[in-house]
């Protein structure tokens, strides 16, 4: 009998590589026929269309989307993680110092419902003290565009929320100093296109040096937050569509055990990965696992208890879930155990 040939879209990670590449199998699985996306686009094609039979999800997305009664089984994998809240650049004409100092003031989002803004708002309010009620939020992708279209997000009460207009981006305010914090390290879809923030300021002539890091030094607050926090946070997980897992209940164990061999050898391979061009590559490397321990991006629940219940605490916080739901309910069962 030949296996099942499934679709999959999902970033190019490292540590889910050596499964799509042929160099780890999935027992029962004869091919992926896989689609590589911008992960904004993967999760509202997803979202609104239910395309694929496997996928990588927002943490957040899924939590909102589970509550409402969409139909995907996660797993507890998780391809990405970063802290979050570092994403955030601030204009040097805003007065804000510290992290603190951004009560009052006007941040910028790329998807006001996606993990890392869900992240930044709970680092904020929970380790900063500045409270999601007292900021202007203003979020970049059109509502048509945005993860929210699909599962009908809508502001929580009290939150003083708007758009960015379409002639404008999160880059554009924060030169002209319409906002005073923003992530601008990537860029976010509008109207279709993706938009480099960057490229956009120096063509309309915008003063990129007035532009730095909310937080300058990186290694500093990070080590900072995995000292209070005990992890990195992650921000995607990998999904079954609910009626390809119940016609295939075997599917889930049988991915999630290919993922964990495929992450073993992406990670002992990974020294010989770093790019020759990073003349300092081995330190970071050795900096990395000094800082963080030898397994930043562990999967299975385990591992990630305290991670997964503080995106559900924020979750609700929040008020993008009406309730708190357990761990332990989020994900396949079969895939618990370890």
């Amino acid at each position: 009998m030949a296996g099942l040939r499934l679709s999959l879209i999902t970033g190019a990670h490292e540590r889910i590589m050596p499964m799509l590449d042929g160099r780890v199998k999935v027992e029962g699985v004869e091919e992926f026929h896989t689609t590589f996306s911008d992960a904004s686009v993967t999760f509202w094609r997803q979202l609104n269309f239910e395309e694929y039979e496997v996928t990588e999800m927002s943490m957040s997305s899924y939590l909102i989307s589970r509550s409402k009664g969409v139909d995907m089984v996660a797993l507890p994998v998780f391809p990405t993680r970063r802290f979050m809240h570092m994403g955030l650049s601030i204009n040097t004409d805003s007065g804000v110092q510290t992290a603190s100092d951004l009560a009052g003031k006007r941040i910028g989002v790329g998807d006001y419902q996606q993990t890392s803004a869900l992240w930044t708002r709970g680092v904020l309010q929970n380790d900063f003290g500045v409270d999601q009620f007292d900021v202007k939020w203003w979020m970049e992708r059109s509502e048509e565009l945005s993860h929210g279209g699909a599962t009908k997000f809508q502001p929580p009460e009290g939150i003083d929320f708007h758009y960015i207009p379409e002639d404008k981006s999160l880059a554009t305010m924060l030169v002209g100093g319409e906002l005073d914090a923003a992530p601008v390290g990537r860029a976010f879809q509008r109207g279709g296109n993706i938009v480099d923030r960057s490229t956009r300021i120096r063509a309309e002539g915008g003063d990129w040096s007035k532009i730095r890091p909310l937080f300058p030094d990186a290694f500093a607050e990070g080590k900072r937050f995995f000292d209070a926090h005990g992890f990195i946070p992650a921000n995607h997980m990998l999904a079954i569509r609910g009626d390809v897992y119940r016609k295939y209940p075997w599917l889930a164990f049988n991915i999630y055990s290919a993922m964990l061999e495929a992450k073993k050898i992406a990670d002992e391979s990974l020294a010989e990965r770093v790019p020759a061009s990073m003349i300092f590559g081995p330190q970071y490397l050795a900096k990395t696992r000094e800082l963080f321990g030898p397994d930043p991006f562990p999967y299975g629940l385990e591992a990630n208890r305290d991670f997964i219940q503080t995106t559900i605490d924020y979750s609700f916080q929040q008020g993008l879930t009406p309730k708190k739901e357990r761990p332990e309910d989020l994900f396949e069962q079969s895939t618990l155990a370890f």
